[in-house]
């Protein structure tokens, strides 16, 4: 099939592929697509649903289970997550802003989604598509109160984030009066409410993450004796889940472990592969430079590879000249000069059989998005988000 698809003419037409996977059918694929850019984020979902198993596995008797899908699903594609999900019977999804809710709905998911970033803006959108938002703060409470009474709405679910020690979004002891008294008036119904561990994945921090839950379990009783009905409660994040399982309330909201993330949690697939291909290869004489600002000085005769993937794809510039590599025909090639906004160089010197057209890796299975993350000196939340939109994703299972 290879040698002859070009003289094949397709136009307007579905194309079924089947066969076993030794096969290697994907080349086929490969061959067919219409590709705007050769960089691709290859998703697993096979491994997505091994890695929900592994942390399901562990929930005590009667725990519901959180998905985190915001951020475009840490990178992965939102409603293709979602769908997954909705099959395995997780209990929520949990989403940044309503524009990412609203997404979800548009593509038909129906698992009760909550809103992490709520604003007045969005209120509308948010009742017209029941999505659950947050309320953080007095001003939140009262502005989405007022909102509810001008539409005639009465209990409306909620979800309360109380403040314990992360300062960042949520209600104070203090504060939580003034919500309480639009509960009494049938104006909200709590869903679930919750708080932000700071420290769960570090032994260090273990001191610190008991006297938050202590002091969440202060403010949910406070809430819960006022309330008629039980309202789920919830403080364990990924880490918390492999590493404080007494602290798994009602519900866990599993995040980065889903995508194969967590120190704590063996057994886990990372799901995703960022994959580029080489556009050009050249010979160079040492004492020549490669990029801008001549940044990648040749203090050898060098076989360079120009990658297809550059920041503006998400690949962050940090990793320029020898801080990070790439997986090329099973070895690690550094990259020389400084990362462009489209294009990566690499030193090819000792591999080789490498030909222009070639894939190459930048993570996945061969070279893992926690070394890219540590090269870069950041986390591998920043690298899997950071992968630009105009990275096609593809999703397989086997």
């Amino acid at each position: 099939f290879r040698a002859g698809y070009k003289k094949l003419h397709f136009k307007d037409e579905i194309i079924l592929l089947k066969g076993a996977r030794v096969f290697a059918f994907e080349q086929i694929d490969q061959l067919l697509e219409q590709k705007k850019h050769r960089t691709l984020l290859d998703v697993d979902l096979k491994a997505i649903e091994n890695n929900l198993k592994i942390y399901q596995q562990q929930l005590l008797s009667g725990t519901k289970i959180m998905v985190m899908v915001k951020a475009f699903a840490y990178g992965s594609g939102s409603f293709e997550i979602a769908r997954l999900l909705t099959h395995h019977k997780v209990d929520y999804l949990a989403v940044a802003y309503a524009d990412e809710g609203i997404e979800l709905r548009k593509a038909g998911i129906k698992l009760p989604i909550m809103v992490m970033n709520a604003d007045e803006s969005a209120f509308e959108e948010i009742i017209e598509h029941t999505l659950e938002p947050v309320l953080y703060s007095v001003g939140l409470t009262n502005t989405f109160a007022l909102f509810l009474h001008k539409q005639g709405i009465q209990q409306y679910p909620v979800h309360v984030e109380v403040e314990t020690g992360m300062n960042r979004l949520g209600l104070s002891e203090l504060e939580l009066p003034v919500l309480l008294e639009f509960v009494k008036n049938d104006v909200f119904k709590i869903q679930s409410l919750f708080s932000h561990l700071v420290g769960s994945e570090d032994p260090l921090f273990d001191v610190f993450t008991k006297q938050q839950a202590d002091h969440f379990m202060v403010m949910s009783n406070k809430v819960q004796q006022i309330v008629s009905y039980p309202i789920l409660r919830h403080i364990a994040n990924t880490s918390a889940i492999s590493r404080h399982p007494l602290l798994q309330m009602d519900m866990v909201r599993l995040g980065i472990g889903l995508y194969g993330i967590d120190n704590h949690r063996p057994g886990l697939t990372e799901v995703s592969t960022l994959r580029s291909t080489v556009a050009q290869i050249k010979k160079l004489k040492k004492g020549e430079t490669v990029g801008y600002g001549r940044r990648g000085v040749l203090t050898q005769d060098s076989v360079i590879a120009t990658i297809r993937i550059g920041y503006a794809d998400g690949y962050p510039r940090s990793l320029s000249n020898g801080v990070g590599k790439i997986w090329v025909n099973g070895k690690l090639a550094p990259i020389v000069g400084s990362i462009c906004m489209d294009m990566t160089m690499v030193d090819l010197t000792g591999i080789p059989g490498v030909q222009e057209g070639d894939d190459v890796i930048v993570f996945g299975k061969e070279l893992s998005v926690t070394q890219v993350a540590k090269w870069a000196n950041t986390i591998p939340y920043e690298i899997l988000t950071g992968v630009s939109q105009r990275v096609k994703r593809i999703y397989y299972a086997e």
